[in-house]
């Protein structure tokens, strides 16, 4: 069985992925100092509690875009699962697609895996939001290609912003607007989740539209992140939700890999 690691900035998620199916998955806060031995012991727990012990897991793959973390789960794969682990874009795990960028090594390796899944399970022309620490738009062409995109400042990063920075503000949690829909809000708090919600909504479709425009030809909008289910609400931005694009990624790229 393959445990595939996607190592974010803001949180690691762990899958075991069988045939395509994952069959389980786990999510822990980034912390690059975070030892070999320290992953073990909480991921040994979690296989025990899904019913697998240590030895279901035959194969690692690992795609991250914090090159600190790296090692450590290298460390991870080897000392307690006894497997040399492939790394998304390096050696028998390279991309295998066209990064038609003016520098493809700047490609952080989610934006580069959710195009793999994304192209892997939809025709055509496509543009992939991945609603993460920062919020991507990545545009794949029809023939798979990686043409570019967008990065802006994910909602959680915004939210943060405006309490750090406005001392009278309350820190509020980020969800969709219920009953009344109204943009004019009564409250400072009301205010707040109308600013962030809404405000997050008309980037999105400004920049999907502009996105479109540009392309000139049909696309599909492709959302990948937790916070993809809180727009799509109420608004219809996305024409497909694929909630484990990135760890899809990786285990096509694993398999890939097998007959290189």
């Amino acid at each position: 069985m393959l445990l595939a690691i996607d190592a974010g900035n803001t949180n690691l998620v762990f899958a075991l992925v069988e045939d395509g199916v994952i069959r389980a998955r786990w999510r822990i806060a980034t912390d690059a100092r975070r030892t070999a031995d320290e992953y073990a012991v909480w991921l040994h727990q979690l296989l025990e509690l899904e019913g697998y012990g240590r030895d279901a897991v035959d194969a690692v793959i690992i795609g991250t875009v914090v090159p600190r973390a790296l090692h450590n789960l290298e460390v991870l794969a080897s000392k307690y699962f006894g497997v040399e682990p492939l790394i998304a874009g390096q050696g028998r795990a390279e991309w295998g697609f066209v990064l038609d960028v003016e520098d493809p090594r700047t490609v952080g390796a989610d934006r580069a895996l959710n195009a793999i899944a994304a192209h892997a399970f939809h025709e055509g022309d496509l543009i992939v939001i991945d609603f993460g620490t920062a919020t991507t738009f990545d545009m794949v062409d029809y023939t798979g290609a990686y043409k570019g995109g967008i990065i802006a400042p994910g909602i959680n990063l915004s939210l943060d912003a405006l309490f750090t920075a406005a001392a009278k503000l309350p820190r509020i949690a980020i969800e969709a607007p219920s009953g009344n829909l109204s943009v004019i809000g009564r409250t400072t708090e009301d205010q707040m989740h109308i600013g962030i919600y809404w405000g997050y909504v008309s980037l999105i479709e400004g920049l999907i539209g502009r996105m479109k425009a540009e392309i000139g030809r049909p696309v599909t909008v492709v959302a990948t992140g937790g916070l993809a289910t809180l727009f799509d609400k109420h608004v219809e931005i996305f024409d497909v939700i694929e909630p484990d694009l990135t760890i899809q990624g990786l285990a096509m790229l694993h398999r890939r890999s097998l007959t290189a």
